[in-house]
């Protein structure tokens, strides 16, 4: 895959991903006994994180802490993974062959409906960086009532459709004249200008930081900007296994304190952080990384306090999925989600 669709979980449907899940046979337990208490050679502790997919700048925390040793000086033999075929960091998590994982709210909690003992324990970004994306011709201006008569090209979830509705009918348009068209994984960039459809979902700090560095004419509607019409979530959120890290609180504490610090060094020095990056991943565009790691740097903890959340994001945007009949109730929202591990403010 390429980077540039990395965003692209984020469109599955909570009833596909719940399907998804339990195929998979993710019941609910805690990770392997025979490697819970296990130690390297050199007496870390070896832990293993799963990404959410290819590695991009919203990482560049992690690889921070893994390339300067950070992970070590807190006792952890850290192994980064990508997803593999039909299994990612939900189920990996949830089954035990990951102790941590990367995900999204609106993967989370059909999960836990599902069964599964997930726990955000961080979230990357407390503002949800998607935006929407078309070109100046298409029609797409900042005002969400431009959405109307317009082609909307993703992957058919039903988390894009209710956002998506929710902003036209919100800008005083029909979401009725909004058309939805499924474009898998492709080139964003190329589909708008080929006018295979008028707009997008991608990240504001990858794919549409690409494509304003490439055309003049970029025109977008950043979500964060409309939360009087649609909620804020948390994406990408780190997870866990609810009853493993109960049972081991330690290690997650531990995690956590070196990611955060991780982070804290990006913040103050973004170069750095694309640094550790390309380091692990020399295949990655470096003027791309370079620039989304700048771009990210403040947003990734604007209070002073990386990771933490608040109970009013999680429990609107539990409504929101609740009102669209992508939830049943919000009973999956109790224990989702916990600032317990992170460090001190």
């Amino acid at each position: 895959m390429t980077p540039n669709s990395s965003h692209r979980r984020i469109a599955l449907s909570a009833a596909a991903l719940a399907a998804s899940l339990l195929i998979a046979g993710c019941a609910a337990s805690a990770p392997n006994p025979d490697a819970e208490q296990g130690a390297a050679a050199d007496g870390l502790r070896p832990v293993t994180l799963m990404l959410n997919w290819t590695p991009n700048a919203h990482h560049a925390g992690i690889y921070y802490a893994h390339e300067h040793g950070l992970y070590e000086a807190a006792g952890l033999d850290v192994e980064i993974l990508e997803p593999g075929d039909g299994i990612g960091a939900d189920a990996s998590v949830a089954q035990g062959r990951a102790d941590f994982g990367i995900s999204q709210a609106e993967s989370v909690l059909p999960a836990r409906a599902a069964g599964m003992d997930l726990e955000a324990v961080a979230t990357l970004l407390p503002v949800n960086d998607s935006v929407l994306m078309g070109l100046a011709g298409s029609g797409l201006t900042a005002d969400p009532g431009s959405l109307a008569g317009l082609t909307y090209g993703g992957y058919g979830g039903a988390l894009e459709t209710e956002i998506i509705s929710a902003l036209a009918e919100c800008g005083g348009a029909d979401a009725a004249a909004v058309e939805f068209v499924e474009i898998g994984n492709v080139d964003y960039l190329s589909g708008l200008a080929q006018q295979r459809f008028d707009v997008t979902w991608v990240f504001g700090g990858w794919d549409a930081l690409r494509a304003q560095a490439e055309r003049d004419d970029v025109s977008l509607i950043a979500l964060a900007d409309q939360q009087a019409c649609i909620p804020n979530w948390y994406t990408p959120v780190i997870i866990g296994n609810a009853k493993a890290m109960t049972e081991d609180p330690d290690l997650t504490e531990s995690f956590l304190a070196a990611t955060s610090a991780g982070y804290d060094a990006v913040v103050a020095d973004p170069s750095a952080g694309a640094a550790a990056m390309l380091a692990a991943a020399p295949e990655l565009d470096e003027g791309l990384i370079a620039a989304a790691v700048d771009y990210y740097a403040p947003r990734f903890a604007p209070e002073g306090r990386f990771g933490a959340m608040e109970s009013e994001v999680w429990q609107r945007f539990t409504e929101f999925l609740v009102r669209a009949n992508m939830l049943d109730d919000a009973t999956a929202l109790d224990g989702a989600w916990t600032n317990d591990y992170l460090p001190a403010a």
